[in-house]
């Protein structure tokens, strides 16, 4: 990775946990190792894996995961695996919203949810009196208008919240999950997501 492609002081996109952060700062950078300047909150465990995004215009993205190696206060050192790669923006559009779900997982029986958003790379949805933590794989049915499509994914994100007012309620749990589909299958999101999009485009247009 040569300076010119990413410059010490550049602002970058860091992936970690399923949560985006813009705007994150590169102090210092080589071939191998990237030192980040970011809000404390936003601090990734170590040993964690996060991905790296910056523009390479106007093809779209480079991407790069990487380790994080180290941690001085609001500082992380990660350690990069492998050549950034250029990726479409396309793969990061998100769209829908209400869409059923239906999650599967070994020993478990299945667990029938709902869509907050997708794109071709995660979904983020929500579930009722589950029990789901990050690393946990898993596989996931979403119905995407006419079409059906299995995904195999891996849980990077779980909060759960129980219902107490007016009376102690079922566990409420949002969940993002991250996978690789096949051509196939990121055709019928992208698909999806499009005409969404163009749906609520339509929408905002007729209220305005």
């Amino acid at each position: 990775m040569s300076s010119s492609l990413f410059p010490d002081g550049a602002r970058v996109e860091m992936e970690a946990g399923g949560e985006s952060h813009t705007g994150v700062r590169v102090v210092a950078a080589s071939t191998t190792v990237v030192t980040v300047s970011l809000a404390r909150s936003q601090v990734p465990l170590i040993g964690s894996t996060v991905i790296l995004r910056w523009s390479a215009a106007p093809r779209g993205r480079y991407e790069v995961s990487a380790a994080v190696a180290g941690i001085d206060e609001n500082r992380v050192q990660l350690r990069l695996d492998g050549e950034p790669q250029i990726t479409q923006n396309r793969l990061y559009v998100r769209g829908g919203g209400g869409e059923p779900i239906v999650m599967s997982r070994p020993e478990h029986p299945d667990a029938i949810g709902w869509v907050h958003d997708i794109s071709e790379r995660s979904v983020r949805a929500h579930f009722t009196d589950v029990e789901v933590r990050p690393g946990h794989e898993v596989t996931l049915r979403v119905q995407l208008g006419p079409d059906a499509i299995d995904l195999h994914a891996t849980v990077t994100k779980a909060s759960a919240v129980r219902q107490q007012v007016p009376v102690r309620g079922p566990l409420s749990v949002e969940m993002v999950a991250l996978y690789d589909p096949g051509e196939s299958q990121a055709k019928i999101i992208r698909r999806y997501v499009m005409r969404y999009q163009l749906l609520m485009r339509a929408k905002a247009a007729e209220s305005a």
